[in-house]
């Protein structure tokens, strides 16, 4: 079974490797649809250990933050747990998730409900006849529910799936949509050291649409050709907006203990990506953990990885007039890192409280924090 488990990862990284090759090489034109989804606050992440390891967490993932990274991770919680975390993103914006989750069928089920919310609040508007501001002012606040059911097909398997609401109110517009995540977990072992993979599709759903009274216009309807124009009032009339996709993701990590002892453990840990708005990316992280330290129950654990931006090293077509490339600061973007310190007895009361450090190039460093009680 080992050598069989081997054999269809290295089938499955050649595989990604052939994926992974650019389009380019079959084509000059990219068709890439940068630009092209709404949302974007679906893959903020949740929880600040997660935010410090990047992408190819979802491999290890196996207490609430899994609700958000793999839902075929959350069947291996052993126990109840509530988490709360929060990212100071760029501009004054703030990102906040929330989640619960709870074992059940003598360990070998697991349900869980999340919650994440983004945005901000009275911002100017200014607009081209009054620059300097009109006086009134607008926020955005987008949001999404999920819920969670994973189970435990075997000892070395287990699959979960997600189905969410989302809201998203732009100014005086909302719109919504709804959409579904699907992972699963495949762990064994390589002699004494736990390896792991995992495959996981993320805000599977319909585009969405903005309604709004934003969205009102007056329309002043144009005099008959060879006729006079004569005074009226502007027509009632609704602009009508297009519809955009929701973010998509297909990621397939795999994970590795190369220490794996009662008191440490180092994982190392990596994942190939492929977005619809986006080339394909890939990433690597590294966890370094001391646990029970002088058999107290705290420990220690530090994290580091760094994950590729294709959209940073682009060319654009046409009259652009510019390029962009991993350079400087672009070069940074992707680069992640952290820690965190816990307290756990075993089956009982168990706190975790992390920090992490998500580099996004030319906007600069942003901050995670999260606090995760187990029971």
């Amino acid at each position: 079974m080992k050598r069989l488990f081997i054999r269809a990862m290295c089938a499955a990284a050649v595989i990604g490797l052939f994926v992974g090759t650019p389009a380019n090489a079959q084509s000059d034109i990219d068709n890439t649809a940068y630009g092209s989804t709404a949302t974007e606050f679906l893959l903020l992440g949740a929880g600040a250990r997660g935010a410090a390891l990047g992408g190819p967490f979802a491999t290890i993932a196996n207490n609430v933050d899994a609700l958000y990274w793999n839902p075929g991770g959350l069947a291996m919680m052993d126990r109840a747990g509530a988490m709360f975390s929060t990212y100071s993103y760029v501009a004054e914006t703030r990102y906040n998730w929330a989640a619960i989750a709870f074992p059940f069928g003598s360990g070998a089920r697991a349900v869980g409900v999340q919650f994440g919310t983004f945005g901000f609040s009275e911002q100017p508007v200014y607009t081209i006849d009054n620059p300097e501001g009109d006086g009134t002012v607008y926020g955005v606040s987008q949001t999404f529910v999920g819920l969670t059911y994973s189970q435990n097909f075997s000892d070395r398997f287990s699959a979960g799936v997600t189905g969410k609401v989302i809201s998203d109110h732009l100014g005086n517009t909302t719109g919504s949509s709804w959409a579904f995540d699907f992972g699963t977990n495949f762990h064994a072992r390589v002699g004494e050291r736990p390896i792991s993979a995992s495959f996981v599709i993320s805000n599977l759903g319909p585009a969405i649409k903005h309604n709004g009274s934003a969205l009102s216009a007056g329309v002043i309807r144009p005099a008959p050709l060879d006729q006079q124009n004569i005074p009226q009032e502007p027509a009632d009339a609704r602009l009508r907006t297009k519809e955009w996709n929701l973010p998509i993701q297909f990621r397939f990590g795999l994970a590795f203990d190369f220490i794996s002892t009662a008191a440490s453990r180092l994982t190392v840990m990596g994942e190939f990506a492929q977005p619809n708005n986006s080339n394909p990316t890939a990433g690597g992280a590294m966890e370094f953990a001391l646990t029970d330290i002088s058999s107290s129950g705290f420990g220690v654990m530090l994290r580091g990885g760094y994950t590729y931006q294709p959209d940073n090293n682009i060319t654009p077509t046409g009259s652009a007039g510019f390029d962009t490339g991993l350079a400087g600061d672009e070069g940074l973007d992707g680069l992640s890192m952290g820690g965190g310190l816990m307290f756990d007895r075993g089956s009982g009361f168990g706190l975790s409280l992390d920090y992490a450090y998500r580099n996004l190039g030319i906007l600069g460093g942003t901050h995670y924090w999260s606090a995760v009680v187990n029971w």
